[in-house]
């Protein structure tokens, strides 16, 4: 059987995605973040299946050595929490997370769970997502 990413771009309306969100504090903290990855990355968003926004193309390598196309920079504003994918793998990640707030990291660290945008420094987080974004551009 063939390999078939996960996510794909699907080119849908990320507006009309984040307008959907619920939660009313979730969905303006959605908003916020979409424009910071916009500030950021300095491209436009694009959805990755039926919940992702991201923004450019990267690739990640399973230990397989399967690689799959990804966004070089991604959140979901999910019901229970905003999730940012972001990575670890750039100079002084470690000190960066130390000062940003209020997280937690999945299991895994490929990925930060915030509760609200209230809850972290977002100069702080606007550096880990800079930081994250380059590193995956250089992995591409």
């Amino acid at each position: 059987m063939a390999y078939e990413a996960k996510y794909r771009q699907d080119g849908g309306p990320v507006d009309a995605f984040i307008a959907s969100v619920d939660n009313p504090t979730r969905r303006a903290d959605a908003q916020a973040t979409l424009a910071l990855y916009r500030e950021v990355t300095g491209l436009e968003p694009k959805m990755w299946g039926a919940a992702i926004v991201g923004f450019g193309d990267s690739v990640f390598t399973y230990p397989s050595g399967t690689k799959s196309p990804v966004p070089a920079a991604c959140f979901s504003p999910r019901k229970a929490c905003m999730v940012l994918y972001l990575g670890r793998d750039f100079e002084d990640a470690e000190d960066l997370y130390a000062k940003l707030g209020k997280h937690k990291t999945s299991s895994t660290g490929g990925c930060i769970n915030i509760n609200k945008l209230a809850d972290v420094d977002l100069s702080v987080l606007r550096e880990i997502v800079a930081r994250s974004f380059a590193a995956s551009l250089a992995r591409a």
